[in-house]
C-alpha cells in the first residue's frame, strides 16, 4: 500500500513515452492488495504504468504492482518504441550513424527496415536470445512537420535546423508535452553553418553578412557591386517550410530587417539547390557547411575583422556568425530505459567521432594553442580602438599566452543576458569534462570579452560580471565534480579582441562572449 501511494504522489508530475494505438482496460493492484486502481492505460515504458483512472492520470512504478486486464503489458517482452520526426539532414546520415555505435557499444544486433524513401525503422535485439527490445521509427519530413507530428502525438522526438517557436511552445503547454524551451527539453545535437554558395568558375571569394542580406532580398543584384563580373545575380534558396530555408531568414535576413527577393528560386531540399548553382556561373545560394558538394563556399568578411571560412573549429567556437545548431526536442514525458540510455550514449566521446565523421561538427572541447591564434590577436592590435591602450593589449597578450584556448566558447542570445542555445550547451558538455576528471590539477580561465558600444570602463565590469556568471552556471552544474582539484578563476578585457564589427547587431553578439583558457 505504502509503495502504490508512494509511486503514485512522486509521479504525478511526470508524462510518458508515446501512448499505445489505443487506451485498455487494466487494473493495478498494490503487493499487498490494499490499494487498487482502475481505468485505462495510456502507456508503459517497461518500468512505469502511465493511466487515467478516476483520480486523473497517474504515473504508476510497475515494481510495486501486479497488472490484470486486457490492456496490460508483456513484462518479460516489452519493446521501447520510439518515432523521430523532422529535418532529412539530422535523420538521413547522423541518426543512423550514431544508433549503429550506439548499438555496436550496448552489443546489440541491429536491423534497418526501409519503408520508402523518407522513412525507415531499426529494429534493436539482444544479441544472444535474439528478442527484440526496441524499435526506432524514422521519418524524414522537414523542421516544421516535425513539430507539427510532435503536437499531434504521432511522433516523440523532433529533428529540428532551428530552435522551437513561440506557437509551438503555446501548442505544447496546451496538448500536455510541457514547456518546450524549458532546460531538459531540447538537446543539440551537432553544430552547422550557414554558408553561401557560388559556381567555382565566379570570381568573388567573400562577402559580408549584410551584404549577403541585400543580395538575398534584392537590395543588391549585380555581380560587379562585389567585385564581380557585370551580370545579374540569381537567387536560390531552400524552402521556407525546411529548418535551413527558416534559418537563413531568421539569421541572415531578419536582422536586416529584409525579405527574399520575388525573383528567388525556391528548393526543396539542399541537392537541388546545389545542382543549380553549379550550372549557372551567376548563381548564389545559402546551404549548410556540412553538403556544399562541388560548389565554392564564400568567406564571410567584415571592416572591423578578417575574412573567415566555416571551418571545424570556427563553428565549434562560434566565431564564425552563421553557426546553426542541430537540436532534439522531446515533450516532457519518461522515455523506456533503452531510449534514455541512447539519448545519454549522444554525450559520450565516441559519440562525438561519429558526429565528425559524418560530416558535422561536434561539441568535444578541443586546445587551441596561442601560435595558432595569430590572426585573432593581430586584428585585435590593428583594430584597438582609442580607449584599448598598448598597456591592456600586453596584459591580454601575456596572461594568454601560457594557456590553450578551449572550442568551448559561450555567448548570449540577442539583447539578452541568457546564454544561447549552443552555450546552454557547452555549459553541459563542460560540467560533464570536469566531473570526468578531465581538467583535474589544471588551471582554467573565464576570459570575458564585450563589444565597443558604451565606455569602456563599463565594458570591462560587464565582460566580468559575464565570465563569472558563466563560471558559476558551469560550476553548479558539475555536480559530482571535485572542484577542489582544479583552479578555476575569471577575468575581463573588455573590447580588447573584437572578432567583428560593432556597427552590426550580429558583429556585436560575436564579440560579447566568454572563452575558457586552460593550463
Amino acid at each position: 500500500m505504502t509503495i502504490l501511494r508512494a509511486a503514485i504522489i512522486a509521479a504525478l508530475s511526470i508524462l510518458f513515452a508515446a501512448p499505445q494505438a489505443s487506451a485498455q482496460d487494466v487494473t493495478l493492484t498494490s503487493r499487498d492488495g490494499d490499494v487498487e486502481i482502475s481505468g485505462d492505460l495510456l502507456g508503459f515504458d517497461g518500468e512505469f504504468y502511465r493511466v487515467d483512472s478516476i483520480y486523473g492520470e497517474l504515473t504508476i512504478d510497475g515494481s510495486g504492482v501486479r497488472c490484470e486486464g486486457p490492456g496490460c503489458p508483456n513484462l518479460d517482452q516489452f519493446i521501447a518504441r520510439l518515432t523521430f520526426a523532422g529535418a532529412p539532414t539530422i535523420g538521413r546520415v547522423l541518426m543512423p550513424g550514431l544508433i549503429e555505435a550506439f548499438s555496436i557499444k550496448g552489443d546489440y544486433d541491429l536491423e534497418r527496415r526501409s519503408l520508402s524513401d523518407t522513412e525507415f525503422t531499426y529494429v534493436i535485439a539482444e544479441k544472444d536470445s535474439g528478442q527484440t527490445v526496441g524499435e526506432f521509427v524514422f521519418q524524414l519530413t522537414n523542421t516544421d512537420e516535425g513539430f507539427a507530428d510532435l503536437l499531434a502525438n504521432e511522433a516523440d522526438i523532433v529533428m529540428s535546423l532551428r530552435e522551437v517557436y513561440d506557437e509551438e511552445i503555446k501548442r505544447g503547454r496546451e496538448v500536455g508535452l510541457g514547456n518546450l524551451s524549458a532546460r531538459g527539453r531540447s538537446r543539440v545535437l551537432a553544430l552547422d553553418a550557414l554558408v553561401p554558395v557560388v559556381s567555382p568558375t565566379n570570381p568573388v571569394q567573400d562577402i559580408t553578412t549584410q551584404e549577403l542580406a541585400d543580395v538575398l532580398s534584392g537590395n543588391i543584384s549585380n555581380w560587379a557591386v562585389l567585385g564581380g563580373p557585370d551580370a545579374p545575380i540569381a537567387v536560390h534558396l531552400l524552402d521556407g517550410k525546411t529548418g535551413l530555408g527558416q534559418a537563413t531568414i531568421d539569421q541572415v535576413l531578419s536582422p536586416a530587417q529584409a525579405k527574399p527577393v520575388a525573383s528567388a528560386v525556391r528548393h526543396a531540399n539542399d541537392v537541388q539547390l546545389l545542382d543549380a548553382v553549379m550550372a549557372d556561373p551567376f548563381a548564389i545560394g545559402v546551404t549548410s557547411r556540412s553538403d556544399t558538394g562541388n560548389t565554392w563556399p564564400l568567406a564571410l568578411k567584415g571592416n572591423c575583422g578578417f575574412a573567415m571560412q566555416a571551418t571545424r573549429r570556427a563553428v565549434k567556437t562560434e566565431d564564425y556568425p552563421l553557426t546553426t545548431p542541430l537540436f532534439l526536442y522531446m515533450p516532457a514525458r519518461r522515455f523506456p530505459k533503452l531510449v534514455r540510455e541512447f539519448l545519454t550514449y549522444l554525450r559520450d566521446p565516441s559519440a562525438q567521432l561519429v558526429i565528425r565523421r559524418a560530416g558535422f561538427v561536434d561539441q568535444a572541447p578541443e586546445e587551441i594553442e596561442i601560435n595558432a591564434q595569430g590572426d585573432r590577436f593581430a586584428n585585435a592590435i590593428a583594430r584597438a580602438g582609442d580607449e584599448v591602450s598598448l598597456e591592456q593589449l600586453q596584459k591580454m597578450v601575456s596572461t594568454l599566452a601560457p594557456l590553450r584556448r578551449l572550442t568551448t566558447t559561450f555567448r548570449f542570445e540577442p539583447g539578452s543576458a541568457r546564454l544561447d542555445a549552443q552555450s546552454r550547451s557547452n555549459v553541459l558538455q563542460l560540467a560533464r569534462s570536469l566531473e570526468l576528471g578531465h581538467y583535474d590539477a589544471r588551471r582554467l580561465v573565464f576570459v570575458g570579452f564585450s563589444d565597443g558600444q558604451g565606455p569602456a570602463p563599463g565594458n570591462l565590469r560587464i565582460a566580468g560580471k559575464r565570465a563569472e556568471a558563466v563560471m558559476r552556471a558551469v560550476t553548479r552544474a558539475a555536480e559530482t565534480a571535485n572542484l577542489s582539484r582544479i583552479g578555476i578563476e575569471t577575468i575581463a578585457f573588455g573590447e580588447a579582441m573584437p572578432m567583428a564589427c560593432d556597427t552590426s547587431e550580429w558583429g556585436r553578439r560575436v564579440n560579447r562572449r566568454v572563452e575558457v583558457w586552460v593550463r
